[in-house]
């Protein structure tokens, strides 16, 4: 009898093999409904854009319909709302994760912020008009409307940079406080670059969402378009009304401009692939585990 190697094939069960189709089934619906709706903004938006669309600003006289202003607008609210809420959440991450005794305190926080996270975004911009805009004086303002995104995307850098310090092996810190470093100086060399690329996931995260958001915005920051002339000009605009591209896009779907507002959703998937590529590429350098 020739040595062989009998290879028994395990069976599938009828269950195994109807879930396994569902399985992909779902997963290539999930795919199609994605190519569809890109590949329909990107077929209406395309003709839609040139160099007047994105670098002019709507005006009769001139005959012009650019997003310029817009797209200056959700830059500041971008940065302004990261400079405010990426200190605020890493900082409570951190005293979360590094410093608090598991306790009642720590348990109200954290439900805070997932209470926090669940919140329909039209509830944050009735509480930032009222609050930041009325009570505190801002009126309809980018600082207003970024005051409220920060709240919105508190949430998510806390749980996020939460997260990824907790995947720091405990052995980095008994090592760092074993050669007599202190706590601080062991967080800040040793925690913070470890758990780098999570914090970076969730800074990036916080970013699709303020791209995205809209209804909030609607109540706090106003729709103007306008672009800054001067030095001066740029600074006060932090205090002026500013309209996002979401904003316009819903101004120019309720004025049935079709064409302009397929143009600005090409413009904002751009962005949020952009986001995507982005978040990839410094996750992988920032993975300091695989090098």
């Amino acid at each position: 009898m020739n040595n062989s190697i009998i290879v028994k094939r395990r069976r599938i069960k009828p269950g195994d093999a109807v879930l396994t189709l569902l399985i992909n089934l779902s997963a290539a619906i999930s795919i199609l409904l994605l190519i569809g709706i890109v590949g329909y903004v990107f077929y209406r938006g395309i003709g839609v854009i040139n160099w007047s669309f994105l670098t002019t600003v709507p005006s009769t006289m001139n005959g012009t319909f650019g997003i310029a202003g817009n797209i200056v607008n959700t830059l500041y609210m971008i940065i302004l709302t990261l400079l405010i809420a990426t200190p605020v959440g890493v900082g409570a991450a951190i005293y979360l994760n590094e410093y608090a005794k598991p306790g009642k305190i720590v348990n109200l926080i954290e439900f805070t912020t997932e209470t926090l996270a669940g919140i329909p975004s039209i509830i944050f911009g009735l509480f930032g008009m009222i609050f930041f805009g009325t009570t505190l004086g801002f009126g309809y303002s980018i600082l207003t409307g970024a005051l409220t995104l920060t709240l919105m995307v508190l949430p998510l850098i806390t749980r996020n940079t939460q997260e990824a310090l907790k995947t720091v092996p405990d052995t980095y810190r008994s090592g760092a406080l074993g050669i007599g470093a202190t706590k601080w100086y062991m967080i800040r060399t040793v925690m913070l670059p470890s758990a780098m690329p999570g914090i970076v996931t969730g800074i990036i995260l916080a970013i699709g969402r303020i791209v995205g958001e809209s209804a909030a915005l609607l109540f706090t920051a106003g729709s103007g378009y306008l672009l800054p002339q001067t030095g001066k000009a740029m600074l006060d605009k932090i205090m002026q009304p500013g309209g996002t591209l979401t904003i316009q896009l819903y101004l120019s779907m309720s004025k049935a401009q079709y064409d302009a507002a397929f143009g600005i959703a090409f413009v904002l998937l751009i962005i949020v692939l952009c986001i995507n590529f982005l978040t990839k590429y410094l996750i992988g350098k920032l993975d300091v585990s695989h090098r």
